[in-house]
């Protein structure tokens, strides 16, 4: 039997079934910036924000509303966790700011530590730790069903940054708990990054809400950069070429796994500085500024300069909070350089609950060391770059050894990353290239572009951001509009969710 409301669904057409779907979590499709339906409830979500631009305090409840509803659609119930983390930090930093005792503030810091880093090491560490534990131990370890709720690596370190400045005296806490939920749970950087730091972020929550046409255009420029990086090149390369050859690399010849690697080292970079640039994108076109994220990473003459380039939130976080914390390079050379292993071995770490990711850090670590080492020993100047041709063979060799420590950072065990290494040292067969290039010409297009459009200089990038500002909001829609157009014309059956999310 028929009821009002069905006569009313048939009316406007809608059904009933697909509305619910929008408010409840389905795991199987998470919603991320590149999925139809954010781009639909964006566009409602704008027309609320914009009427709430005068009313400051509905418009971040309503804003924290969202984030929390996008957060439970990326993760499920698991978005307790972010109020979790959000509440304890807030009452923390508030007590620790009425105690003027060291040994009291220190509790106080030590303790959200433990919670943030208590929360970070059960739902991301447990099973690694377990196997660890019982291969010393001799027994067997069987892994316990846990979920890994998408982006906590990110906001437990945003949160930490917070209490860690105010511990530190570089901050003062905030009175609003609202304030504070909408720094930590602020949608666009909540599951992927950057990491917004608490001072750069907090002064601009109760700034008069401005979007100057240069705000406006920018984040346009962005958004539809960063949609173009994620799902025509990254993706595209990904299910097309670079799957199938890290999945099966002894069924390869050695120049297809060397342009498997090449392949990863582009949809990496693509994955996420677009995430990245859409995020920063969508903050401009909210009234918010963020931290730039990447800056041509590939173009690095040096490690030490790649990791000033690439997820430079999460690099100047660890350089921060971490490597200066373990003494820097205050306490002599040697433990300049034992920092900076522990440093990047955490990091690595970070990055997932597996030796690979940390073989992939200490490679890291051990490159920054021998690269401090020997600029101390040539005597060069803090901050000296190399100019010329000594800059390209840096950048050449910098990018071959960024490639080979991917190998252990994309394959799930040390044995299937040797053998992709094997196969291009030992079978390398070029006479195959020809043909590899005639068998997928649209993933090496792409791949070319990719790379191409990387290394033009970055005075290119600001002209066509330029351009874009320059356009009319006519020709700025109709900008987006193809970009989307593009992005279905070459997408596969499913939404690929983007590589960060899993950390």
């Amino acid at each position: 039997m028929k009821t009002d409301f069905d006569w009313l669904w048939a009316a406007l057409n809608i059904d009933p079934g697909r509305l619910v779907d929008v408010f409840r979590y389905d795991p199987q499709a998470p919603m991320i910036f590149n999925s139809g339906i954010f781009l639909w409830l964006f566009a409602g979500f704008v027309l609320v924000y914009l009427l709430l631009r005068r009313k400051t305090t509905a418009r971040l409840l309503f804003v924290t509303l969202f984030s929390y509803y996008f957060y439970y659609k990326s993760s499920g119930v698991y978005f307790f966790l972010l109020a979790v983390v959000t509440l304890s930090d807030f009452l923390i930093a508030r007590f620790m700011a009425r105690t003027a005792a060291r040994s009291c503030r220190k509790a106080w810091v030590i303790l959200s530590l433990t919670i943030n880093l208590g929360l970070l090491a059960y739902f991301k560490y447990t099973n690694f730790l377990g196997g660890v534990v019982a291969s010393i131990a001799g027994g067997t370890f069987t892994p316990l069903d846990i979920f890994l709720p998408v982006g906590i690596s990110f906001f437990t370190f945003q949160s930490l940054s917070y209490t860690i400045d105010v511990y530190r005296g570089q901050i003062q806490p905030l009175n609003s708990l609202l304030d504070y939920a909408f720094y930590v749970s602020f949608f666009p950087q909540l599951v992927a990054g950057p990491i917004v730091r608490a001072r750069d972020f907090i002064p601009q929550i109760h700034r008069p809400l401005v979007v100057t046409q240069e705000m406006f255009g920018r984040g346009v420029f962005l958004i539809v950069g960063g949609l173009l990086k994620k799902a025509v090149i990254s993706d595209y390369i990904s299910v097309n070429f670079v799957e199938r050859v890290f999945a099966n690399p002894t069924l390869y010849s050695g120049v297809e796994n060397l342009m498997g690697i090449y392949g990863y080292a582009l949809q990496i970079y693509c994955d996420f500085s677009g995430y990245s640039d859409m995020a920063i994108g969508l903050a401009l076109l909210l009234g918010f500024h963020f931290p730039a994220n990447f800056d041509s990473p590939y173009k690095s003459a040096s490690v030490t300069e790649f990791w000033r380039r690439w997820h430079i939130s999460l690099s100047s976080w660890l350089r921060d909070y971490l490597y200066i914390s373990l003494g820097g390079n205050r306490k002599g050379r040697l433990r300049q350089y034992v920092n900076l292993m522990a440093t990047m071995l955490l990091g690595g770490l970070w990055h997932g609950a597996s030796w690979n990711f940390v073989f992939w850090g200490a490679l890291h670590g051990l490159a920054l060391s021998l690269h401090k080492a020997w600029q101390q020993f040539a005597g060069r100047p803090k901050g000296w770059r190399p100019r010329g041709l000594r800059r390209v063979l840096g950048a050449v060799v910098t990018f071959h050894f960024v490639c080979l420590c991917w190998v252990f950072f994309r394959q799930a065990d040390f044995s299937s990353a040797m053998d992709m290494l094997r196969q291009v040292f030992t079978a390398f067969r070029p006479q195959v290239l020809p043909q590899l290039l005639d068998g997928y010409p649209e993933v090496f297009g792409l791949m070319a572009l990719g790379f191409l459009l990387h290394f033009l200089p970055a005075r290119c990038e600001g002209a066509a951001c330029r351009m874009v500002t320059r356009l009319p909001l006519v020709g700025k829609a109709l900008l987006v509009v193809a970009a989307v157009w593009l992005v279905i014309q070459v997408k596969g059956a499913d939404v690929q969710p983007f590589i960060y999310f899993q950390f």
